[in-house]
């Protein structure tokens, strides 16, 4: 399956050398590596403090050169501005611009993607529900504590539906709660076949979430594989089963010793997570309606960031926006129709006014002309009759 996936970014030779004032090599801060990004994986970039994890990062987006080798993102170089639209970056620390709100800030970004502002509108309010802050849209993020900042900025990082997602150390200050619902997301992003590179120092994240891991020590691939298979320790076997009862338990341990010839092994029960553990007692507390007045749960997905709903969206839309065409067309239709009968009767109105002048203007002639011996009353009745059926009709 790996073989048949694209290939999202590829490295080779991938070197980068600090220089100081005087070009003279300073750090080789990452040392001639080969690796891929495959598309649809979530991918950990790991490793200590100054192993060269941030400057590979740097160079995916295009902010730092490489000193050799060579590197692509999407099959073009990282510099080229037309393959930005398809990433989405959380940097370690958010910078954001303290004085706009939740609302503005994800609208400022959604700007930068010449979104439609009906768009941006949408996005910013689902995505502020996903993270857990749509109770506090209209605060300004400068008030924000470091894990709410944290989410406004994963909700920054999603705001263009990247296909690329790049996450440097994306649970850093979050609840365990948070935590949760930033690895259902990217979870749920996989699915969808985007593709994700993590950075972080918290392993067991990684460990949850990720398909595969590159390892870093001063500037080199010091491991690299999948999970399953860097993980597993073939040297050792476990059973899990329910319970037992004490006879069984006495009857399995004497076929083991029998058969291990003197080996050590220990029987005990499953133990959960630390994680696991918190989050149940937090949904009981949630089950038994307890306030709080802290960050509260995410949302739900937002319907852009989800395939189906999204067709959904645009299918009702679409429908929507020809309901209203046809509902415009008909009230134009109706306008011009009264329209065009305003202006007939107009019309009427005004040619029955030039008729009733022509008639005063004749009477008026007919009076002048008249002479008494020939009986002007017949002339002047005849115009009179005709002004006054005109009158009548009208």
């Amino acid at each position: 399956m790996a073989d048949k996936q694209a290939i999202v970014v590829k490295s080779l030779g991938l070197t980068k050398i600090f220089k100081d004032f005087w070009n003279r090599p300073k750090a080789r801060a990452v040392n001639d590596i080969d690796f891929e990004v495959r598309e649809g994986e979530v991918l950990g970039l790991l490793g200590p403090n100054g192993s060269g994890k941030s400057t590979t990062v740097k160079m995916m987006l295009g902010l730092l050169y490489p000193s050799a080798g060579s590197l692509s993102v999407f099959g073009r170089s990282p510099k080229a501005v037309e393959i930005k639209k398809n990433i989405g970056y959380l940097p370690e620390d958010s910078y954001l611009y303290k004085h706009l709100t939740a609302m503005e800030t994800l609208d400022f970004f959604g700007s930068l993607f010449n979104l439609s502002k009906k768009e941006r509108l949408q996005r910013s309010e689902q995505l502020l529900d996903m993270v857990g802050l749509s109770h506090v849209r209209r605060r300004p993020v400068g008030e924000f504590s470091k894990g709410m900042a944290r989410r406004i900025g994963l909700a920054q990082a999603m705001i263009n539906d990247p296909d690329f997602l790049i996450l440097d150390e994306p649970t850093s200050g979050l609840d365990p709660i948070g935590c949760k619902e930033v690895k259902d997301l990217i979870m749920l992003l996989k699915k969808r076949g985007k593709t994700v590179l993590i950075t972080s120092h918290l392993l067991s994240d990684v460990e949850d979430i990720c398909d595969r891991a590159i390892i870093l020590y001063g500037g080199k691939i010091r491991a690299e594989g999948s999970l399953n298979t860097l993980l597993l320790d073939t040297d050792a076997s476990r059973i899990t089963m329910p319970l037992l009862k004490p006879e069984v338990t006495a009857k399995v341990i004497k076929i083991l010793r029998e058969n291990l010839e003197g080996e050590n092994f220990t029987i005990d029960h499953p133990r959960r997570t630390l994680e696991d553990f918190f989050l149940g007692v937090i949904d009981q507390a949630k089950a038994d309606s307890v306030e709080t007045s802290g960050v509260t749960s995410g949302g739900q997905i937002a319907s852009f960031l989800n395939e189906e709903d999204e067709k959904s969206s645009a299918v009702l839309e679409s429908l929507l926006d020809n309901k209203e065409t046809e509902i415009a067309s008909e009230s134009e239709i109706k306008v011009e129709k009264a329209k065009e009968a305003k202006k007939a009767e107009k019309l009427k109105v005004e040619a029955e006014n030039v008729k009733i002048e022509e008639l005063t203007a004749e009477k008026t002639v007919n009076i002048k002309k008249a002479d008494p011996v020939d009986k002007p009353e017949s002339n002047v009745s005849e115009a009179d009759e005709k002004l006054k059926d005109l009158l009548g009709s009208k």
